[in-house]
């Protein structure tokens, strides 16, 4: 499971489930590439022949990075001479499709790689739950989409796939004590990578003022459609009972917890902050066309994209499962049809972030 997955350029319905994915998850993105042109706008430049290092974590595929990568790479030029060097790391998990990644990066049309002579780019195969770049070498850093997966699974989730519709309180603490050590730890590291002066921004899932996590059309239809699966030999109820998707949205405390009480960290501070709901893109769509079978496909195609990967784990042969193609299939078939039939906005909880390493 990569650790992030966006895309926001504009591409056909018909273009792929991941592609569907891109276009949900492209919501609040352009607000946080105006934060990440501010930042890089305040980050000191160092002096050539030293690289401008802008590390991006939570890589995915490479597409994720076009727009945010491009835009901050303009603001630096901006600031220092065109041959000044640039570098730009894509990290992600080692299971991530690196090949893929490089790809996009050298051929797609909106790669920053074609804009830019100065720039270069290379890729790190390891998690951002660990320190995985040089101390005091990243000047700028972004990651979007990325940290609410957790970094393992702290266990089984009875009558449902996502922890904030579990019941057993001792399961939710598991939870909400891994999702508070992997920030913890995704902090720290940082801590240790950024430069003096040097600023991460972060946009991820949150839990809106009311503690809703948000999806909830989306995971109904997939619990709903899972049993069925179960019901009609696809896959077995004790299967079904071992699928969960390890995410979590974090409260705007949780945020802030590991700077407490002294509002530093790692000499890391938080430099803005905020929660909000961002907009349901198929919704907006289906506002305009009525469309209400393109709602549920491309809602089923997020998920098919974002989710439906975790869940092959509890296949009996994990995701190398002979069944998964059908599976796959069928699930997304069977989420269509259930969002097809009652079109509803969806709430998607999201946060900013801002961290900023002052000096000693």
């Amino acid at each position: 499971m990569a650790e992030s997955s966006i895309v926001v350029r504009p591409e056909p319905e018909d273009s792929g489930s991941y592609s569907a994915a891109n276009r949900l998850q492209a919501a609040g993105l352009a607000p946080a590439i105006a934060v990440f042109e501010r930042a890089a706008a305040e980050v000191p430049i160092p002096k050539p022949p030293q690289p401008i290092v802008v590390a991006d974590y939570g890589a995915s595929n490479g597409l994720n990075s076009l727009l945010p990568m491009g835009a901050a790479i303009s603001v630096l030029r901006n600031r220092t001479r065109p041959d000044h060097s640039i570098l730009v790391a894509h990290t992600d998990r080692p299971d991530n499709d690196f090949t893929q990644m490089f790809h996009n990066l050298e051929n797609d049309p909106d790669s920053y790689l074609r804009k830019d002579r100065a720039t270069f780019v290379s890729g790190v195969g390891r998690s951002f739950y660990s320190q995985i770049l040089p101390s005091n070498s990243v000047n700028l850093g972004w990651s979007a989409w990325a940290i609410h997966w957790l970094r393992k699974t702290p266990g089984g989730i009875a009558g449902h796939i996502h922890v904030h519709h579990c019941h057993d309180e001792a399961v939710r603490a598991a939870y909400t004590r891994q999702a508070a050590h992997d920030w913890h730890e995704f902090v720290a590291f940082r801590g240790r990578e950024l430069c003096p002066g040097g600023r991460l921004v972060v946009m991820t899932m949150a839990i809106s003022e009311d503690g809703d996590f948000g999806f909830g059309p989306l995971l109904a239809a997939i619990v709903d459609a899972l049993a069925e699966l179960a019901g009609g030999g696809i896959v077995t109820e004790d299967e079904v009972a071992g699928m969960c998707i390890p995410t979590v949205g974090r409260r705007a405390s949780d945020f802030t917890a590991p700077f407490a009480p002294s509002g530093r960290f790692e000499r890391l501070e938080i430099d803005h902050i905020e929660v909000f709901d961002a907009e349901d893109r198929f919704w907006d769509r289906y506002r305009i066309d009525g469309d209400a079978r393109a709602f549920g496909a491309r809602w089923a195609g997020f998920a098919r994209a974002a989710v439906f990967p975790a869940l092959t784990a509890a296949l009996s042969a994990g995701p190398a499962d002979a069944r998964a193609p059908e599976f796959f299939d069928r699930l997304e078939a069977g989420v269509a049809a259930r969002l097809s039939a009652a079109p509803e906005r969806t709430q998607i909880p999201l946060a900013h972030l801002v961290l900023v390493k002052r000096a000693a």
